[in-house]
């Protein structure tokens, strides 16, 4: 047998639950089609009407997508349990939950390239936000592309289906409720999907676990392979060092100070534009602060709780050197193991996995395009009902452009490590200095995120590959980006005049941001708009 392949058969019970699942899914379209269509804040946001959990299960849903368990198995495998390190990014929630979430909740921006217009000023704060709402539109075309591309290998691995098929038509069924409802859908759906997911993830984690002998057991075939070391998080080899092949020290350090105190900031991370937006739909600062609290905490859980079933997968196929194939283990684990009858619930699972991470990013990258693009630029006086039609063009848009993009990938764990944090190393300074700094202004921003998307893919992909550079670990990647994009955002930010005072001043009087901002809290203390500690006269109650 390939092992690319299993050709898994499916009994009517195992098809029974994935056609039931499907119509769940289609119906959330159906239901709350009329909630959608009102406004664009509706189709959008929800109406910012939300409870805390239902954010908060959106979030933990839409970062269980279908390559999740694939890059978690890749890096376990690879690394053992230290591996689980690179999935700590999740981390910045913990900080993020009582600082930048609050601040970015009491702007009221839909969507954070609308923030930037109201952080910043002049013609510098209108190109930024243009910028990132074009990111930001490819970016999450992208996401849905990689997404969908490890539903193709799924697909293909368990009934031999090409992969063309798996990339497009379970991420069609998922539009369907998109277009329809919009984000009543995704949020309506996540909360289903969150629930589906953590049962599946429980089951199959919990069988692999056993078929490979309990805990206890695999930690005595580890010793036995001679691989103990892949049960210690903190195992590494030195201090520091440059051989890519090693897991140092310094890896480890970088991970927890880039995750931590990243959560200062807006933008450091792919993670925040779709928390960006359930701090939004979220009723109230707090609803926010809570939802991303405890979907982050739902997520590093998860991971944990899923690493320890790859070292399950490992102590049963220890010979496996191809990243595409050990990425499978934990499906593996499920459709190799669980008897018939739970192969069907498994694959339901695996959809709602995979329609939780598509229906948040075609519903998002549709929201920069009609929020940030077509309504800021192209037509500030459009109606309501045309901007909830643009939005529906648009999700049709990123899901063609995805479909073209998924089928050219391959390796997922590779895309995600330089995706998740690499491509955002130059920018994760800046990223903190706009929300703690008054005088770092919009071109300082720009010019690091320009920067930094050019210096990522020169230093980590297209240098080594041409022998100018070696091959670096990625705790030294994350450094080098640091200071070379630093060479360029500090001068960038002396070099030009800081963003008018009066904006700022009405920024920090909406938003109440921490750190140096004394000079503006001065201004709005002089004006009687704030009182000297930088409360709002009058509390607003948002």
């Amino acid at each position: 047998m390939d092992e690319t392949q299993l050709l898994v058969h499916f009994t009517p019970l195992d098809w029974m639950w994935t056609v039931l699942f499907i119509l769940l899914m289609t119906l959330c379209g159906i239901i709350f089609y009329n909630l959608g269509k009102k406004s664009e804040s509706d189709f959008f946001l929800a109406g910012r009407g939300l409870p805390w959990w239902l954010p908060a299960a959106s979030v933990y849903a839409t970062h269980t997508a279908t390559d999740t368990p694939m890059w978690i198995a890749g890096v376990i495998y690879k690394w053992g349990l230290r591996g689980i390190w690179y999935s700590f990014f999740a981390a910045w929630t913990a900080l993020s939950a009582f600082i930048s979430t609050r601040i970015f909740r009491r702007s009221m921006a839909m969507s954070q390239a609308e923030w930037q217009s109201l952080r910043y000023s002049g013609l510098g704060a209108e190109l930024l936000r243009g910028w990132l709402a074009g990111w930001q539109t490819f970016m999450n075309m992208f996401v849905v592309a990689w997404v969908s591309a490890a539903m193709g290998k799924v697909c293909l691995y368990l009934f031999g289906w090409p992969p063309w098929f798996g990339v497009t038509f379970f991420t069609t069924i998922c539009a369907v409720y998109v277009l329809t409802a919009g984000y009543w859908g995704v949020i309506m759906a996540d909360f289903q999907q969150g629930v589906i997911a953590f049962v599946v993830i429980t089951l199959v984690s919990v069988w692999g676990i056993a078929e490979a002998g309990g805990p206890l057991m695999i930690v005595h075939k580890l010793t036995a392979l001679g691989q103990g070391w892949r049960i210690d998080p903190f195992h590494f080899d030195g201090f520091w060092g440059l051989d890519a092949d090693h897991f140092y020290t310094m890896d480890f350090i970088t991970l927890l100070v880039m995750a931590t105190i990243g959560g200062i900031g807006m933008g450091n991370f792919i993670d925040w534009y779709p928390e960006a937006q359930r701090i939004q739909s979220a009723k109230t600062v707090r609803d926010a602060s809570y939802a991303i609290w405890a979907g982050g905490f739902a997520t590093i859980f998860r991971n944990a709780f899923w690493a320890v079933s790859i070292l399950a997968f490992f102590v049963m196929f220890p010979g496996i050197h191809a990243e595409g194939q050990y990425e499978m283990g934990w499906f593996r684990l499920g459709f190799e193991y669980l008897p018939a009858g739970l192969l069907g619930m498994f694959f339901a699972g695996i959809i709602a996995i995979h329609l939780s991470t598509i229906s948040s990013h075609l519903n998002l990258g549709a929201l920069y395009a009609t929020r940030d693009l077509y309504h800021h630029y192209v037509n500030p006086e459009a109606s309501e009902r045309t901007l909830v039609k643009v939005g529906r063009i648009n999700t049709v848009f990123l899901l063609a452009g995805s479909f073209l993009l998924g089928l050219f990938m391959q390796s997922i764990t590779s895309w995600l490590i330089f995706a998740l944090w690499l491509q955002a190393a130059g920018i994760w300074v800046p990223s903190i200095l706009q929300v703690v700094w008054w005088r770092f202004n919009s071109w300082a921003y720009l010019s690091s995120w320009i920067a930094n998307l050019v210096m990522s893919w020169l230093v980590v992909w297209v240098l080594p590959a041409v022998g100018v550079l070696p091959e670096l670990p990625n705790w030294a990647n994350f450094w080098l980006l640091v200071v070379l994009v630093a060479l360029v955002y500090v001068p960038v930010t002396f070099l030009t005049e800081p963003d008018e005072r009066p904006h700022l001043v009405k920024y920090y009087v909406m938003a109440r941001p921490l750190g140096f901002w004394g000079p503006v809290r001065r201004d709005a203390v002089r004006l009687g708009l704030v009182t000297p500690s930088g409360d709002l006269k009058l509390e607003t109650g948002r």
